[in-house]
């Protein structure tokens, strides 16, 4: 968010917006989205941004592994644990 509010006073702010926008998204449909090659992650490509959010629909919660972006580094999150 800040790297883009650093480019244009209020684009970090639209960048946020798209990002709850996904969110939100994932919460009223999490199946809707592609799963993540042969993984139990889902994706969700983020609008107007090229930033992707992974994430599991687990059975009491959805958890959001990250928001990554589409091309930098890619899978640096796959190491990431999730439980209780």
């Amino acid at each position: 968010m800040a790297y883009y509010e650093s480019k244009r006073k209020g684009l970090g702010l639209e960048f946020r917006a798209e990002v709850q926008r996904a969110i939100v998204a994932i919460q009223s449909t999490p199946q809707m989205w592609p799963p993540y090659k042969k993984t139990d992650f889902r994706k969700f490509q983020v609008h107007r941004f090229p930033f992707l959010v992974f994430y599991l629909e687990l059975p009491e919660v959805i958890w959001i592994a990250t928001i990554a972006h589409g091309s930098r580094r890619p899978g640096y999150w796959k190491t990431r644990t999730y439980g209780v």
